[in-house]
């Protein structure tokens, strides 16, 4: 199984002069010493206007950065926010494509939507349109990445002529495809189209066998991909604080990890937000109580505790288990420290045999890789004749004025 963490740089007020500078650079730090612990991939969300939950508007740059710090550490968008309304499809191509390159190929590229007012109308996004918005632009950067040149699209949500799109991707067709899952219903639409499922339901691992069997078996009977090469995965979100004595682990940790939670739900489900004003962590303080309490096996323990709840998730046919580390109020020393605790004793029996896994699994999947495959349609290819000349403004401008004076 394969390990990752996660960033969404959460910030609770209050806030004092420099504190983003700081998040930042102990995030850069706590990826660096990550990628040298033989983590395997660094995930970062996007998220606009969320304040203190996530001040992660610009994912790309934290990943561009975090890809001149490490070596061999994969460098995940979880997620990409697609409908055309937050970037226009072409620029998200360009910015995919451009990390590929100067990370050496270690993007993987995560989608989603996102269901938060304070987003979708901070951006004019109706909500009621935004699956389509996702699946249209979803497909359509993957076209983008991978066709030279691109024959144009007249869409429903977005519309453009043929461009070549510059630079191209290390990774072809294109960086390994996921998408953001918070119920049973969209890990079946992931399984159908292809896709990678980042989970965030926090499920326990019994309830995790039943999203893991009924992904694989969508997959193997009902996938057309929406890209153009299928990642048939799936990772889970959960807590994370490793220490010998449990009580420490949870007194480190587990206060980030509700927080985490309540941040979530008073952004997309029960809050009231002023901008620049609503003090989410003093609500926090004042009604966490209320939250219901994290299930057993959270990921906050000592190594034994955290070994058997992976052993768990491994056992069902988990891919990657994804750790919040970075939540609420938890320190970046706890941080490091967690997770040297947990690669030296606890990561390196889920990453021995690792290889063969994997081998196995793609030789059993082979078939249904195949015929989903086969189910796919290309988009065409535009023949060297039918490629239209874009010409020059001054040109056009010269052609009109020579054509106006005979």
């Amino acid at each position: 199984m394969k390990f990752g963490i996660f960033y969404e740089h959460q910030l609770p007020r209050p806030w004092q002069e420099g504190d983003e500078l700081r998040l930042f650079q102990e995030a850069l730090d706590q990826v660096e010493l990550a990628d040298r612990l033989g983590i395997d991939t660094a995930w970062e969300v996007e998220h606009h206007f969320l304040e203190e939950y996530s001040h992660s508007s610009a994912p790309e740059v934290f990943l561009a950065a975090c890809s001149q710090r490490t070596k061999r550490i994969r460098l995940g968008h979880g997620i990409v926010l697609m409908p055309p309304g937050y970037s226009h499809p072409a620029k998200i191509a360009s910015r995919i494509a451009t990390l590929d390159l100067v990370s050496g190929g270690r993007v993987e590229f995560g989608t989603g939507e996102s269901a938060s007012r304070a987003e979708l109308e901070g951006f004019g996004i109706d909500p009621a349109e935004k699956r389509a918005m996702w699946r249209e632009a979803t497909e359509e950067v993957c076209n983008l990445l991978a066709m030279d040149p691109y024959p144009g699209f007249q869409g429903e949500y977005f519309s453009m002529p043929c461009r070549n799109l510059v630079p191209k991707p290390v990774q072809k067709p294109h960086p390994p495809l996921w998408v953001a899952c918070s119920n049973r219903e969209t890990i079946h639409e992931a399984a159908r189209l292809g896709i990678g499922a980042l989970t965030f339901a926090f499920v326990d691992p019994s309830e995790a066998k039943h999203w893991v069997d009924d992904y694989y078996e969508t997959f193997r009977r009902e996938c057309v991909p929406i890209g153009r090469a299928v990642n048939p995965n799936i990772a889970m979100v959960t807590g994370f604080s490793v220490h010998p004595d449990e009580q420490e682990a949870i007194r480190r940790g587990l206060e980030g990890f509700r927080f985490f939670g309540f941040g979530l739900a008073h952004h997309y489900i029960f809050g009231s937000h002023r901008p620049g004003r609503t003090d989410v962590w003093d609500s926090f303080q004042k009604m966490g109580h209320l939250l219901p309490n994290a299930p057993e096996g959270r990921g906050i323990g000592t190594p034994d505790q955290l070994r058997a709840h992976l052993r768990q998730f491994a056992d069902v046919g988990v891919d990657q288990v994804i750790f919040i580390q970075q939540a609420g109020r938890n320190r970046h020393e706890h941080i490091c420290e967690s997770l040297e605790l947990f690669a030296r004793d606890v990561m390196p029996e889920f990453h021995e045999g690792e290889a063969e896994r994997e081998r196995r699994k793609a030789e059993r999947l082979a078939p249904a890789v195949e015929a989903a495959m086969a189910r796919k349609s290309l988009r065409r290819e535009l023949a060297d004749d039918e490629i239209p000349a874009v010409e020059a403004y001054g040109r056009t401008v010269a052609q009109t004025t020579s054509g106006g004076g005979s």
